[in-house]
């Protein structure tokens, strides 16, 4: 790995060492020497900066993933993207004052006029500030990690990729979505992932030419039904609602699991209360309306 990254920064380092070997060969005015000498180290500085770069990448791919993809926690799969970007970007910015300094820049005088300028390139980044440190609120407060499944801002899917700037997250459609980070900070973000089990919620109606002896049937079939299934909870709300326009109303409440297939679970409830209702003669209601006329 190591002679296959640094083999093409060897090579072109070897080409500048030729081409410097060549220029010293001829003669220049002292001033046109010095200013061969600065390109050349800042050339050279760029490429030990490449070659590090370039290494940092490969043993990154070699063993930094494939051992964040073992272990049991996800916050390493976050980290490694922030390390990543984190060292490339370092190494380039020492890289560049190094070769700055030795090409006789006053590089402290350059970073004091960058503080005085600071203000005027935060007003001018501002959005881009806002997003880095909305990156920064969800490494720390950990709203959700890689593979949640989120809603925020209308858009609901799971997350792909946290970055630096911004977060990818795919939709329920197969679409990708990049949200700057500054809007996990100002919008609040429902995480369906970690619910402890999904709540199921509905009513049913009964006609009512079906007795108080029935009602009670019925509610007890909803709880009969809720309490034996094997992905729900032992959570289970059944009470008489009230008189609706057409209908005795029940309140249905139950708790999906959350290792169970929500969608499979409540089918299979669903339809063992429509059996069940069909047996006993539990007739559900429908909107109807009867019109009484009054003879002239």
């Amino acid at each position: 790995i190591i002679i296959d990254m640094i083999e093409e920064p060897i090579v072109v380092g070897l080409l500048l060492g030729g081409v410097w070997y060549a220029f010293s060969l001829l003669t220049f005015s002292e001033g046109v020497r010095e200013g061969l000498g600065h390109v050349f180290q800042f050339i050279l500085i760029g490429n030990i900066a490449w070659l590090i770069t370039r290494l940092f990448d490969a043993l990154y791919e070699e063993y930094l993933v494939p051992l964040a993809a073992k272990s049991e926690t996800d916050l390493d799969d976050q980290l490694l993207p922030f390390l990543r970007k984190g060292t490339k970007i370092s190494v380039w910015t020492i890289a560049i004052i190094i070769a700055l300094d030795n090409a006789g820049y006053n590089v402290g005088a350059a970073l004091a006029g960058l503080g005085i300028g600071g203000l005027a390139f935060a007003m001018a980044s501002k959005d881009t500030v806002e997003n880095m440190f909305g990156g920064l609120t969800i490494f720390i407060d950990q709203p959700f990690k890689l593979k949640d499944r989120i809603k925020i801002a209308g858009f609901d899917g799971t997350i792909v990729d946290i970055g630096l700037r911004s977060t990818r997250l795919q939709t329920l459609e197969g679409r990708i979505v990049t949200i700057p980070n500054a809007t996990f900070s100002d919008s609040p973000v429902e995480n369906v992932t970690r619910e402890p089990s999904r709540k199921m919620a509905q009513t049913i109606g009964l006609t009512y030419d079906m007795s108080a002896e029935q009602v009670l049937e019925a509610m007890e079939v909803l709880r009969s039904i809720a309490d034996s299934h094997d992905g729900t909870e032992e959570k289970v709300v059944v009470s008489f609602e009230g008189f609706g326009d057409f209908s005795m109303d029940i309140a249905f409440v139950y708790y999906i699991a959350k290792d169970a297939d929500i969608r499979e679970t409540q089918t299979q409830i669903n339809m063992s209360v429509l059996r069940t209702f069909n047996e006993r003669g539990l007739e559900m209601a429908f909107p109807t309306q009867v019109i009484h006329t009054k003879d002239a």
